[in-house]
């Protein structure tokens, strides 16, 4: 049942992920690929249906975790209490970006709103991903289950690290590159004329970067955590995770120099996927690593709710689940094709 409860939380973090990941990599680029203000408001259109109940995922991945293992999103929670106000302050700043953007005449506020879009959605791939390197990573762990951490230190990881050091900046800065391409890739398919060219050729142009990137962080995850390849060792089927990301990488690249958007945008949803598959492997059974003792680590064993909670629990979520996902493939398919100017 732990075992079921532990890729429950990560299957609808990784939809949140692939979902919200290109709204927010269409809000990186809205200032940078949308020349006028008429393509910005197409670009605009290409998410207006759907990325508010894309977050939806964020809030169900949240309740979830709280509901099975409430000790780690206690300890979570308070750790992370100012990187998760600044997120909190950025979500709100990008609805109000989207939202009133049209409600006020004026060069102005418009362009203020705009900026808050494209600002807050950067700063937001950069902060998920460095969240998830603070998580491969560890943090000071306390005989409590509690820790604190300071925004950076000296930037070295250690027992007594920072929200930000060398590891969790690589971490960011390849989210916010492959999200980019992420939302490059959708906005390619939702868009006709010049407004697809232009994102297909960042997408292109990004590829290379996200190559590297890709192969930078992986070095630098098995220097730092070398017992990240535990589970991989013990059930080698795992290493087929690695070769798929290489592929989806592959297909990215063959469908985007044949300008196969919806392709290319299925090989980006794929790479998300697996890069997220991979890492929730290699850190299982732990939910949060301690830097200061092993024997401090949260583990889905000494996090979890009671057995009678998450058996009825598993039932209750099945239907809630069941709704969300027809509720997805009906807008989905409502606002399916290209959007008009």
């Amino acid at each position: 049942m732990l075992f079921i409860w532990f890729w429950l939380v990560a299957i609808m973090i990784t939809a949140y992920v692939v979902l919200d990941g290109f709204d927010l990599g269409a809000g990186v680029l809205h200032l940078f690929i949308a020349k006028t203000d008429q393509e910005r408001r197409t670009m605009l259109r290409t998410i207006g249906p759907v990325w508010d109940g894309n977050e939806v995922w964020l809030l169900a991945g949240g309740g979830t975790l709280y509901f099975a293992f409430p000790l780690l999103y206690a300890s979570g929670f308070s750790g992370f209490y100012l990187p998760l106000m600044i997120v909190l302050w950025l979500l709100i700043l990008r609805g109000i970006g989207i939202e009133l953007r049209m409600h006020l005449e004026g060069t102005v506020w418009r362009g203020f709103f705009d900026g808050c879009f494209a600002l807050s959605s950067t700063l937001l791939a950069i902060f998920y991903g460095a969240a998830l390197g603070n998580v491969i990573r560890g943090v000071p762990l306390n005989k409590e289950g509690y820790f604190f951490l300071s925004l950076w230190t000296n930037w070295r990881t250690g027992p007594e690290p920072g929200i930000l050091d060398w590891y969790t900046v690589i971490a960011g800065v390849l989210a916010l590159i492959a999200l980019t391409i992420h939302g490059a890739h959708y906005v390619a398919v939702k868009t006709s004329g010049d407004l697809n060219l232009r994102a297909r050729r960042v997408a292109s142009l990004l590829w290379p970067a996200l190559v590297l990137i890709t192969m930078v962080s992986l070095r630098a995850t098995l220097s730092i955590r070398p017992d990240a390849l535990t589970n991989y060792r013990r059930f080698p089927v795992l290493y087929l995770i690695p070769v798929a990301v290489a592929l989806s990488l592959i297909a990215m690249y063959l469908h985007r120099r044949r300008n196969q958007d919806k392709g290319a945008f299925l090989a980006s949803c794929a790479y998300l996927i697996f890069m997220l598959v991979g890492a929730a492997a290699a850190v299982y059974p732990n939910l949060l690593v301690s830097t200061t003792d092993p024997a401090l680590n949260i583990t889905v064993y000494n996090a979890a709710a009671g057995s009678y909670s998450l058996s009825y629990g598993l039932i209750w979520w099945s239907f809630g689940m069941l709704l969300a996902v027809g509720y997805f493939v009906f807008i989905y398919r409502m606002f399916r094709g290209k959007v008009a100017a």
